[in-house]
Order: structure tokens, then C-alpha cells, then sequence
């Protein structure tokens, strides 16, 4: 069977790096996006099965490329976990109200992180 692909949207080489870490032990398969904009396009062209979306990113933030994604049928049902420094509830709202499936505030726990991303999964 074919790893599973996980896109991974952030702005920050530092976290990109700390995501592709705490996710290399198992066998997926990861793409990389700098921005949102770059994300939704990856998206639509490599059908991931999971994308983790920062929302803080220049172009286009992660709440925008989210309500883009829910509205192309072919990324519509992508599980989306936003991963952000945004710990608001007004933040937390945003993402929800924009489609994404579940939310993690930085610093990332590796646990939690994986936990989430198994779950999604359905591993």
C-alpha cells in the first residue's frame, strides 16, 4: 500500500522542519507549501489525505486557503488541522467556521500531533 500523503502548509522553515520530524517515523509521504496560496494548488494537484494548515502566512492566510479548499470538490473532504501560535477562541472559531477538521496550538506536542493526525486518518 502507498504511504499516505500529508501536506504541510507554514511559512516557517523551523516548524515545516519540526512538523517533518515528529511525522518521519511513520510511513507518510511529505509535501511541503510556504504559504496558503502554494497550498491550495498543491493541494488540488496532489489530492493529499490530510493537510496541516498554519494560519499566519503571507499571500494568503490559512483561514482563506481553508474556505478554498472546502469549495473545489476534489479537497473538500481532506481532513484540515490548523496549526497555529493563534490560541483565541475567537482564532479556535475562525478555524472551525472556515472548515477545518480539528485545530493544535504551537509549541506542537508530538503526541497530540500524531494522536490527531492518526485519528484523522482513521490509522
Amino acid at each position: 500500500m502507498a504511504p499516505r500523503k500529508i501536506l504541510l502548509v507554514d511559512d516557517s522553515e523551523t516548524v515545516l522542519l519540526m512538523e517533518q520530524q515528529f511525522l518521519k517515523r511513520e510511513p507518510y509521504q511529505l509535501i511541503t507549501a510556504k504559504n496558503g496560496m502554494e497550498g491550495v494548488e498543491k493541494a488540488l494537484k496532489t489530492s493529499p489525505d490530510l493537510i496541516l494548515m498554519d494560519v499566519v502566512m503571507p499571500e494568503m492566510d490559512g483561514f482563506e486557503a481553508v474556505k478554498r479548499l472546502r469549495l473545489e470538490a476534489a479537497t473538500q473532504t481532506i481532513p484540515i488541522v490548523m496549526v497555529t501560535t493563534q490560541a483565541e477562541a475567537e482564532s479556535m472559531e475562525a478555524g472551525y467556521l472556515s472548515g477545518c477538521n480539528d485545530y493544535i496550538v504551537k509549541p506542537i506536542d508530538q503526541r497530540e500531533l500524531l494522536s490527531k493526525v492518526k485519528s484523522l486518518l482513521g490509522e
